[in-house]
């Protein structure tokens, strides 16, 4: 990358979720949902999904420096889903569920470091934060039927009535950061 574009790779449960956040915020190139953080090569969703792998389920996030900061996405990362929820989000339990960022950079390690201890000093969350900070090592991209799947989807069972609700929240809450 660039001195402009930066890549975060973060996990906090489904995929679909939160590619659907991402995509629509400004600054934000590409969102790609793949697979992080474990040991098997290229797995498969279906051998992620038994949680022996390792891996999480994640997106790459491909952002513009000059239009979103790398706290702007963490605080989206943070915001969207329960950091304080230990491989669970929802009804999705396992280690592919986890909170997640894998980071790029020392100063990526260092701005989530001291984001995740603000966040855990202001007691926002009434649990504390699990989520993992780790160096990214590789990025396995999902199957092609996974990517952009909520908007390929919208009338699947699982987008209508997981992912809308919250694709609705998001578009109130950061109005002012999406993309026009």
């Amino acid at each position: 990358m660039n001195d402009e574009l930066q890549i975060a790779t973060l996990g906090s449960g489904c995929f679909w979720c939160t590619e659907a956040f991402f995509l629509k915020l400004n600054g934000v190139e590409s969102v790609v949902s793949g697979y992080s953080g474990g040991k098997v090569k290229n797995p498969s969703y279906r051998e992620v999904c038994t949680g022996l792998t390792g891996h999480a389920e994640v997106i790459q996030v491909k952002f513009n420096l000059k239009i979103i900061s790398y706290e702007e996405i963490l605080e989206v990362f943070w915001n969207t889903h329960d950091p304080t929820t230990l491989n669970k989000q929802g009804a999705d339990e396992g280690t592919q569920y986890r909170s997640a960022v894998f980071y790029h950079s020392e100063e990526q390690k260092k701005v989530a470091e001291q984001y995740k201890s603000q966040l855990d000093k202001s007691g926002v969350y009434k649990n504390r934060i699990v989520t993992e900070i780790t160096p990214f090592t590789i990025f396995y991209q999902a199957e092609d039927y996974h990517q952009n799947y909520y908007a390929l989807n919208p009338n699947q069972g699982y987008c209508q009535y997981v992912i809308r609700p919250k694709v609705e929240k998001f578009n109130k809450q950061y109005a002012s950061k999406l993309k026009k």
